[in-house]
C-alpha cells in the first residue's frame, strides 16, 4: 500500500494537534500528574486500619488507602497512564493540610475529618467514613463518660479535631482535665497504655484500632456519648475542580458497584495487621447513609 506523503504529513499533523488540545485541556494536579508520571499519596504510618505502615517497608495499608488506590486506578483509565508511578508521603496530623497546599502531596487519604475550618485550606472528596468522639480507657478504670474525667489526665492526639474538642470542654465547663497532646495516635495509646493518661479521646474507629494492636486488647473499652459525628475524606488542593471531580468519581464508583463493601469487611470485620486482631466494628447506619448518597459537606453542615 502506497501512502501519499502529503496525507501522510497532514495525519501526522492532526494527530499532534489532537494530542497537543488533549494535553490543554488538562489542568491543575491531573495536568502534573499527566506530564510527570507520577502521583503523590500522603499516607499515615499508624491511623489503623485506616492508612498505616505494614509489612513491607514505605508501604502504607489500610481501607483508606485501598480506596485511595481506587482513585489511582481511575486515573491511569482517565489519562492513559497505564505506568502511571506512585509516590509516597508520609504525613502527620499536624503536616497533612499543609503538605497538600504547598503541592508535596496530591492526594491525602487517612483519617482527615471534613469540617468547616479544614474547607478553607483544602477541598474534601466525598465523604469516605463517618465516625464518633468517644473515650478508650481501661474496664477497671471507672471512666464511663466525659463527666468522670475531672481531674483526670487525658490524652489526645495534637492536631485532631478532638484535641479542639477536649480543650474546649475542659474550659467551658471548668474539669480541670491535664490534658496531654501526643503526636501520634500509636503515642496516645503508649500514655494510656502506661497509665500517665486514664483516657484516650479519638474518632472512634480508630479507638477500636488501637485495642487492636494492644498488648492485652481485652483490657480496654470503648465509652462515653459521642462529643461530635465526623466524616473523613480525602483532601486535594484547593480550587482544583476537575482533580476534585477525578477524585470524586473513582470513590463514588467504588460505593456503587459494592466494592465498598469487600473493602470495608476487609478492615473492619476480618483479622487485620499488625496483630491479625479482628476489630469487630460493624458498619454503622450513617456509613451507609454516606455510601447510598455521598456528600462532600462536613457533618455540621448536614
Amino acid at each position: 500500500m502506497r501512502i501519499v506523503p502529503h496525507l501522510l504529513g497532514a495525519a501526522i499533523a492532526v494527530a499532534l494537534l489532537s494530542t497537543s488540545i488533549q494535553a490543554a485541556e488538562l489542568t491543575g494536579t491531573l495536568k502534573k500528574i499527566k506530564e510527570s508520571g507520577s502521583i503523590s499519596l500522603g499516607h499515615r504510618d499508624a491511623s489503623i486500619p485506616f492508612s498505616y505502615l505494614g509489612n513491607e517497608p514505605g508501604q502504607p495499608i489500610g481501607y483508606s488507602h485501598d480506596l485511595q488506590m481506587k482513585v489511582v486506578e481511575a486515573l491511569k483509565q482517565q489519562l492513559g497512564l497505564p505506568e502511571l508511578k506512585v509516590r509516597y508521603t508520609l504525613v502527620t496530623s499536624q503536616t497533612r493540610i499543609p503538605l497538600v497546599q504547598n503541592g508535596t502531596v496530591d492526594l491525602e487519604c487517612g483519617s482527615t475529618t471534613n469540617n468547616v475550618e479544614r474547607q478553607q485550606q483544602v477541598d474534601f472528596s466525598v465523604g469516605i467514613f463517618e465516625v464518633g468522639t468517644r473515650l478508650l480507657t481501661k474496664k477497671t478504670s471507672g471512666i464511663t463518660d466525659f463527666a468522670d474525667l475531672k481531674g483526670k489526665n487525658v490524652v489526645t492526639t495534637a492536631g485532631t479535631t478532638s484535641e479542639r474538642l477536649i480543650k474546649s470542654m475542659n474550659a467551658e465547663k471548668q474539669m480541670g482535665m491535664n490534658i496531654i497532646s501526643a503526636k501520634d495516635h500509636g503515642e496516645s495509646f503508649l500514655m494510656l497504655e502506661s497509665s500517665r493518661a486514664v483516657a484516650f479521646m479519638m474518632d472512634d474507629a480508630l479507638l477500636y484500632g488501637e485495642m487492636a494492636k494492644a498488648k492485652k486488647p481485652d483490657d480496654w473499652v470503648v465509652v462515653g456519648q459521642p462529643q461530635s459525628y465526623e466524616i473523613y475524606g480525602c483532601s486535594v488542593r484547593k480550587g482544583d475542580p476537575e482533580f476534585k471531580q477525578a477524585v470524586d468519581n473513582a470513590i463514588t464508583a467504588t460505593f456503587k458497584s459494592g466494592e465498598i463493601n469487600d473493602i470495608y469487611s476487609k478492615w473492619f470485620l476480618k483479622p487485620v495487621p499488625p496483630k491479625n486482631l479482628n476489630m469487630n466494628f460493624p458498619m454503622s447506619d450513617e456509613l451507609k447513609k454516606l455510601i447510598a448518597n455521598p456528600t462532600d459537606k462536613a457533618a455540621e453542615q448536614l
